[in-house]
């Protein structure tokens, strides 16, 4: 039998989540049940709101506009979310929804994203993120939903790092050697720690923002290989590397 079922619709809903829960849908989620979908009264599907696991759960339509489901049976229980951070400069519209998507499928448990001297995007739609984000857990059979933080300046983030948080970021600059060896490496130098991982802007890192990042004792330098990336590549490329060697893709 296959891990997950990915032949039943699946849903995202902020409700506590029990047996014989009622859970309401807003306009948005019953217009897509009743009207894209055309699911009929007493239809099952996949409910999870990152806290409570994944339920069975059926449907309730008063009408096309005003619908509820009602959770009937745990299938499977709320897992611990893999303690992996990602921090990322802004990029701009699609490139950063792609990002955003990729960092949930990969098992970021928070994205923070930071301004550094050579961000190019400065604003950011934080709604459209935490769209994005609740698109890829519902579609990918995710149960922990990352956490999406405001943005902030890489700087202040950097004055305020915890002692026991590890801080791999991705440096253009960084000496080319196998970045799984590299990654191997580090972690048996240290006690098991939690991780963040950094990408930074399309214009890299400036000197000052380097020598700060250098100069953290949980700073661990990566290279990406001999050919320069986009930001948004480089984010998938680090998450998968990172999750090999320290995450929980291991065996």
């Amino acid at each position: 039998m296959a891990r997950y079922d990915f032949s039943t619709h699946r849903l995202y809903v902020d409700a506590l989540l029990a047996p014989g829960a009622s859970v309401p849908l807003d306009r948005a989620q019953a217009n897509y049940l009743g009207n894209v979908l055309r699911l009929p009264d007493g239809a099952e599907l996949l409910i999870f709101n990152g806290r409570d696991g994944e339920w069975r759960a059926a449907l309730t339509s008063g009408s096309r506009k005003s619908m509820s489901l009602t959770a009937l049976t745990l299938v499977r229980p709320q897992e611990a979310p893999c303690d992996l951070h990602y921090l990322f400069a802004p990029l701009k519209h699609a490139r950063l929804d792609y990002m955003v998507q990729k960092a949930v499928e990969m098992g970021a448990s928070l994205l923070r994203p930071v301004q550094t001297r050579h961000t190019q995007a400065t604003r950011l739609n934080a709604e459209r993120m935490r769209a994005n984000v609740i698109e890829a857990a519902e579609q990918c059979g995710i149960l922990a939903m990352p956490e999406v933080a405001p943005l902030a300046n890489l700087d202040t983030v950097l004055d305020d790092w915890p002692q026991n948080r590890g801080l791999i970021f991705c440096d253009e600059d960084a000496p080319i050697r196998d970045p799984i060896e590299a990654l191997h490496a580090a972690r048996q130098a240290e006690s098991p720690r939690p991780l963040s991982l950094l990408i930074g802007p399309e214009g890299g890192f400036d000197r000052r923002e380097r020598e700060k990042l250098l100069s953290l004792p949980q700073t661990i330098r990566l290279s990406l290989g001999p050919r320069i990336l986009r930001a948004d590549t480089a984010g998938v490329a680090a998450m998968a590397l990172v999750q090999t060697a320290l995450g929980d893709w291991r065996a």
